[in-house]
């Protein structure tokens, strides 16, 4: 596991709040890491969110979120690894990981306008357009993502997808997610964009250039953005990242004071298995 720097402790004033007794149950996420080979390696695609939001309020993050109950709708046209195998991937339930799947497939269209999907389990769509006010439809809840594919004949592509990781919200937070991240090649012919609420601004770059974008201060990055955006920086290409082999387990870092200022502690850090100071 990559250790964080010593940079990444909380901002000077931050106090966290009284944590919950018990702990929040964290709520099933997922994150999708959408990349494409550039002139200087893979680049990735990230957003800003905005600032005010209840969760990561103006921190730089990749598309994802809360899975959905309909996620798990069966009906789903499916193509690639079963929920069977991705289960064995994600540590969990066949249901939660064919929810898990598909809410990667749903978030990362409802946020980027990108769709690991085809009219058969040997294409992918090249253009979204057409599929704007179904974008739209998805992200205000009135259409399900089984709904959408169905109407429009088209076949998630779970093939597209690769498992990376699994972090877990400290339990000191009074908002919680077990997130799975993914990784995924942009399809060709299609693009991301910031056409979406939660964003106020969306753009590639190539992960060695986000982490210089956070060190100068121009974004900021939670623990699990940083270290993800390090592991990928390793990968030489697009096909070496989705050829990585991975062993997920769940990564739940710790909130401790230390120095007068607030740290995030990872699995194996002094005082991680201890109480926070």
């Amino acid at each position: 596991m990559v250790q964080l720097p010593d940079e990444l402790a909380l901002p000077e004033g931050f106090v966290p709040e009284a944590p919950p007794d018990p702990p929040v149950t964290p709520k099933d996420a997922a994150t999708v890491l959408l990349l494409r080979d550039g002139s200087a390696g893979p680049e990735v695609f990230l957003q800003r969110r905005v600032k005010g939001m209840p969760f990561a309020g103006g921190m730089t993050v990749f598309p994802g979120g809360g899975v959905d109950p309909r996620d798990a709708d069966t009906s789903v046209a499916w193509n690639g690894p079963s929920p069977q195998w991705w289960a064995k991937q994600l540590g969990c339930t066949e249901e939660l990981a064919r929810a898990l799947v598909c809410a990667a497939v749903r978030e990362t269209f409802e946020e980027s306008g990108v769709l690991l999907a085809g009219a058969d389990p040997g294409t992918v769509v090249s253009d979204t357009a057409a599929y704007a006010d179904v974008r739209a439809a998805l992200v205000s809840r009135e259409l399900s993502l089984a709904g959408f594919l169905a109407g429009a004949g088209l076949v998630l592509r779970s093939d597209l997808l690769r498992p990376w990781s699994n972090w877990v919200t400290p339990e000191a937070e009074p908002r919680r997610y077990d997130t799975r991240f993914f990784v995924a090649a942009l399809p060709d012919g299609q693009r991301a964009d910031a056409a979406t609420p939660e964003a106020s601004e969306a753009y590639w770059r190539t992960p060695r250039a986000a982490l210089d974008d956070w060190r100068q201060g121009r974004c900021g990055l939670l623990p699990p953005t940083w270290v993800t955006l390090t592991e990928i920086a390793e990968c030489g290409s697009v096909a070496e990242a989705l050829s990585t082999e991975r062993v997920l387990t769940k990564v739940v870092p710790k909130l401790a004071r230390r120095d007068g200022r607030w740290h995030v502690l990872m699995p194996g850090d002094p005082g991680h298995d201890g109480e926070g100071q």
